[in-house]
């Protein structure tokens, strides 16, 4: 899971920066084209894309790097194609083929191409390793283990190892056994993962890296072994990210491995201990770090969470000052149980908010049969949003419904009561209860991962019974 954003403009495979020079709007120039320079003219696109939007001004976001992206795959997809047809392609053209697909995010392509690729007559050594790395990482996606252990075998046996390269196949292999739930298998690859992450921070090529990667790789350990419910080991992987934070004097890496302990800890049954490491942790920070910016910030972010850690695995409490429920007839919490409930604290003006719609949608289509609610909580903004009276912003919340097709009711609260309540200040936050209306989640932000973690916690609270 990514939990810091990584913004990248380059694919995987790094590859030197020579560009073909032709335009990608002439077919006769396309197809005249060597598969390297297709590979080029592709490898290159979000870098050149970018640096437009750049010279205009554009500000950057996430939908544009998304479109950006979606456009680089679309040209893959084209060249990859080109490329395909071929015919007598050299090794070298085998090699380009296979990253066309890879960038298209074609796995069956990928493969096919680059297999073909480390069986053909003399390939270098550095595309054979790249090669393999792929084939492994690719296997790994599509849950083929036994071929994706055997590349992963073959590059540590070949002539060099690039960290980077090593790094992806264990994270993926981790990550694909996590899927598998086989969290033995998991752990040996997360473990490896993550000292190939800590030797990244002494590479200057990779130092910037490092410090994201250890974190991605370091919570891949934790949750394998709590996957296993070893919770020694799982314990142990948190406080090993702990002291790396400090070491490396990250007060946002330190803030989140505490974090998690404390909120791991609730969910096994210690809460009372989690409080204690809490207050722990507010202490430690002043020692732990030598910049008072650093104490302030790790203290800050603890001190905001103190509401929200006293209210998991707590029973949920009714909502305050609720003025309207619309467009459904108002319910208590109590009515509620039996069902798996979102609370989703948010308001109009919240770009993030906003952006977690499409998520939204998709779990209330998923999962509402089975049990599932949404309550979308806001509150009365008055001209903060147009709004000179509270009938004029119920107006506009039913606009706003209607605009984003959202099917879920929304709660509106007459004042911050609701959100003083939940420590939900800062929007959007998120409150999972369970069917026994037990308060099991609560966190604040959206991002792409955050996303991913709030469906798998909706995905394991609907299995329980």
């Amino acid at each position: 899971m990514r939990i810091f954003l990584i913004f990248t403009l380059f694919v995987f495979v790094m590859v030197a920066d020579a560009q073909s020079g032709r335009s990608t709007g002439t077919p006769e120039i396309v197809t005249t084209a060597s598969v390297k320079q297709l590979f080029d003219e592709t490898n290159s696109y979000t870098r050149s894309k970018f640096s437009e939007y750049a010279d205009k001004k554009l500000p950057y976001s996430e939908r544009l790097q998304e479109q950006t992206r979606k456009e680089q795959k679309q040209l893959a997809a084209k060249n990859a194609a080109i490329a395909a047809a071929r015919q007598e392609p050299s090794g070298e053209d085998l090699y380009f083929t296979g990253l066309l697909y890879w960038v298209a995010d074609n796995l069956d392509g990928t493969a096919t191409w680059l297999e073909r690729y480390v069986v053909s007559t003399d390939p270098s050594a550095e595309k054979l390793q790249t090669a393999r790395s792929l084939i492994s990482v690719v296997a790994a996606k599509q849950g083929r283990f036994e071929q994706a252990e055997k590349a992963l075998s073959d590059y540590l046996a070949g002539p060099s190892v690039k960290s980077g390269e090593r790094l992806r196949m264990e994270n993926e292999l981790a990550k694909a056994y996590q899927s598998a739930a086989q969290f033995q298998k998991m752990a040996p690859h997360a473990e490896a993962a993550y000292n190939t992450a800590g030797s990244m921070l002494k590479e200057a090529a990779t130092r910037s890296r490092g410090l994201d990667e250890i974190l991605d790789s370091g919570m891949l350990v934790f949750e394998a072994y709590a996957g296993s419910s070893d919770i020694p080991k799982a314990d142990a992987a948190l406080d090993e990210l702990r002291r790396r934070a400090k070491e490396l004097e990250s007060p946002s890496f330190y803030y989140y491995a505490v974090d998690r302990k404390i909120t791991y800890m609730i969910s096994t049954g210690r809460k009372s201990s989690a409080l204690e490491l809490y207050l722990e942790a507010l202490i430690s920070s002043a020692k732990d770090f030598t910049a008072k910016t650093a104490q302030a910030d790790v203290f800050a972010r603890l001190k905001r969470r103190e509401k929200q850690y006293k209210m998991l695995g707590e029973p949920v409490p009714e909502l305050l000052n609720v003025d309207q429920w619309l467009p459904g007839k108002p319910r208590t919490m109590a009515d509620l149980k039996g069902k798996v409930v979102l609370l989703d604290f948010w308001a109009t003006w919240c770009g993030p908010c906003i952006e977690a719609f499409p998520s939204l949608r998709e779990w209330q289509q998923d999962f509402a049969k089975d049990g599932f609610e949404i309550l979308g909580v806001t509150r009365y903004y008055g001209m903060q949003i147009g709004a000179k009276d509270p009938p004029a912003e119920i107006a506009i919340l039913k606009a706003f419904r209607t605009k984003y097709d959202l099917t879920y009711d929304f709660v509106v609260a007459g004042d911050q009561s609701v959100q003083l309540q939940f420590g939900a200040m800062a929007l959007p936050t998120a409150v999972l209860v369970d069917r026994k209306g037990i308060i099991r989640y609560i966190e604040t932000g959206t991002n792409s991962s955050r996303l991913e973690e709030i469906r798998a916690m909706i995905f394991k609270l609907m299995a329980e019974k």
